[in-house]
């Protein structure tokens, strides 16, 4: 092994453990800022993350991750754009549990779903009318004035009803 190679090591190392010491403190601290050690050169870049985030493996999307909760622990005016977006899109973006689940052509089937609902439902409406029972006889329109008659006969409800003085209501006709 080459000197530099284990100097290299050993201040990784150094820095991996400030890190944990910094998020067990207060992050407050504006004498540690964290930046960005990526060892994999085949991960993902932030730039288009909103493209490739749901091809990436298990793997590399925690890496993706955990390196941008890394970098937001700095401050963010130090922050990149596609920083700022990729952790942006991370947290917000639609993935996960946050996916639509609708797609296109979804406003068509709950159009087409409720005009079906609503046609079943006059459908029924209409055969059951069709094969039910006659209307009763008191819905006739001449029972319903023998009604009115009779009620004057026996002067019911004389202050507001059909035997008061001037009444010009239908009382209890209907139809």
């Amino acid at each position: 092994m080459s000197p530099l190679s284990s100097s290299l090591r050993q201040a990784v190392a150094t820095a991996s453990r400030a890190s944990t010491r910094t998020t067990l403190r207060s992050y407050a601290s504006p004498a540690i800022s964290v930046t960005s050690t990526r060892s994999n050169t085949s991960a993902p870049s932030l730039a288009n993350i909103e493209a490739t985030w749901t091809h990436l493996p298990k793997e590399e999307r925690y890496e993706v991750y955990k390196q941008l909760h890394d970098l937001q622990k700095k401050d963010w005016k130090e922050l990149s754009r596609d920083e700022k977006r990729a952790a942006y899109y991370i947290a917000f973006g639609p993935h996960g549990p946050r996916k639509p689940i609708h797609g296109d052509g979804y406003g068509m089937q709950v159009a087409l779903g409720t005009a079906g609902i609503v046609g079943a439902s006059v459908l029924a409406f209409l055969t059951v009318r069709h094969f039910g029972q006659p209307l009763p006889e008191t819905m006739t329109k001449e029972y319903q004035e023998q009604s009115n008659e009779y009620m004057r006969s026996q002067n019911m409800n004389p202050i507001s009803g059909v035997s008061s003085e001037g009444y010009k209501g239908k009382g209890m006709v209907q139809s």
